[in-house]
């Protein structure tokens, strides 16, 4: 360890630019070093990088549902607003299942790893729906005829970046705020 960079409780010196340990950037830059030190060892990762990876994640989660809700209720020609509510349903679903895999692949509890991610993944699942729904809705996949039709394909890859531009910016201020934790 080098003089005037004290080591942290893991024993990773800490820079002289580290703001002080009350801070929030700091509390979050920890956080951030720990969410990804076994998968980049030695590189802290930005809390933009975080934020992406977070909201990429969950987009994952909720395109799985999206489409096979979207996918039913087209294919058995449901009104677009059950359709939607489908989506959204099976949206959640996959959200929370794709959140709460590595927590209890951990050894988390199923109860347990579900009041920790409960609050910041449904804020955030509740975005990315909204605006992928909303997006599908008004370029028509949403009522396409069929999963065949070059308009459900429209509406569903434009619901995809809808969902990861609305969710960024609520992810940001979730993991900023301790909300959503990044370790998952």
């Amino acid at each position: 360890m080098q003089h005037g960079h004290p080591a942290s409780h893991d024993g990773h010196a800490k820079s002289a630019a580290t703001p002080p340990a009350h801070s929030l950037h700091a509390h979050h830059a920890h956080h951030a070093h720990h969410a990804h030190h076994a998968h980049h060892p030695g590189a802290p990762v930005s809390l933009p990088r975080l934020v992406t990876s977070a909201t990429m994640h969950c987009l994952t989660g909720c395109a799985i549902g999206e489409f096979a809700g979207l996918a039913i209720g087209v294919t058995l020609g449901l009104n677009p607003w059950a359709t939607m509510a489908l989506a959204t349903v099976l949206g959640f679903a996959s959200g929370y299942a794709l959140g709460l895999r590595p927590l209890v692949q951990q050894g988390m509890g199923w109860r347990q790893a579900f009041r920790t991610i409960w609050l910041g993944e449904t804020i955030s699942i509740a975005v990315m729906e909204f605006a992928m729904n909303f997006t599908d809705y008004h370029v028509g996949g949403v009522q396409a005829a069929s999963i065949l039709a070059p308009r459900f394909w429209l509406g569903y890859a434009l619901a995809l970046p809808a969902g990861f531009l609305v969710a960024w910016p609520v992810n940001w201020w979730l993991l900023r705020s301790s909300v959503k934790q990044p370790c998952h």
